[in-house]
């Protein structure tokens, strides 16, 4: 059977973080998790603990210092995945605006459909978002947009953090050297497996805003993301050697 992981990063989750464990280990499938949990001081790390003994071998977590950003959160994660031969390693929010039932589908789309990457996709379908303001849907569409255009990137939902790799692609990729820290992150992500050559599929998701703990989105993300795309632009993405 193929080895699967979630990596799911946690900052001030409390009132999501047992409901989303329980709910993907429901699946069928044997999804494993990987909780990166950056010292959260509302206890999100003592209740993923509290979970553990129950499910020895499917749940883990890495715990760090502070609050280091979702890019550095994941890539702790894909080397960790990597390192104990995870053959798909799945990116997911912990508040539930990306359905469990969904990880199958994305699986799904690379294990069947010849995906290296596939994309759980607010866009590729129309809008697919429920419960942001107006103001916050348009921003992010048309940073989608922008990504697209500057790009070239056939990726309706540039920005989207519900994924699933194959590890080849992440083996390919020189973790190292990803410079974006927030959400531009997902984007010079993607960007980089587009330019070494992999097959990327979107699959049609609804998303839906968290109804439990707080966001963690600001302006300054955003800002990263407009400059980084074009710098990522002019820079020439190489393999891993």
């Amino acid at each position: 059977m193929d080895k699967k992981v979630v990596i799911i990063p946690t900052y001030n989750e409390k009132e999501n973080i047992e409901r989303i464990i329980r709910k993907v280990f429901l699946l069928d499938g044997c999804y494993h998790i990987l909780i990166i949990e950056d010292g959260s001081p509302d206890g999100t790390g003592a209740i993923v603990k509290g979970l553990m003994p129950e499910f020895p071998d499917r749940l883990f977590m890495i715990e760090r210092s502070g609050k280091l950003g979702l890019g550095t959160a994941y890539i702790t994660g894909f080397k960790w995945s990597m390192e104990h031969g995870y053959d798909y390693i799945f990116e997911m929010d912990a508040d539930f605006s990306h359905n469990p039932d969904d990880l199958p589908l994305l699986y799904k789309a690379c294990a069947e459909d010849g995906a290296d990457l596939a994309i759980g996709s607010r866009y590729c379908n129309g809008i697919s978002v429920i419960n942001w303001p107006i103001g916050r849907v348009i921003m992010s569409y048309f940073a989608s947009v922008y990504v697209r255009t500057i790009l070239g990137m056939k990726v309706y939902d540039t920005t989207a953090g519900f994924k699933c790799y194959r590890r080849k692609v992440l083996e390919a990729i020189d973790l190292d050297k990803v410079r974006m820290k927030g959400y531009g992150f997902q984007i010079e992500m993607k960007y980089s497996t587009y330019k070494l050559g992999f097959k990327i599929k979107e699959v049609p998701i609804i998303f839906v805003d968290r109804k439990e703990g707080t966001s963690k989105m600001s302006s300054g993300i955003f800002g990263e993301a407009f400059w980084g795309v074009i710098k990522l632009k002019l820079r020439k993405i190489r393999p891993k050697s």
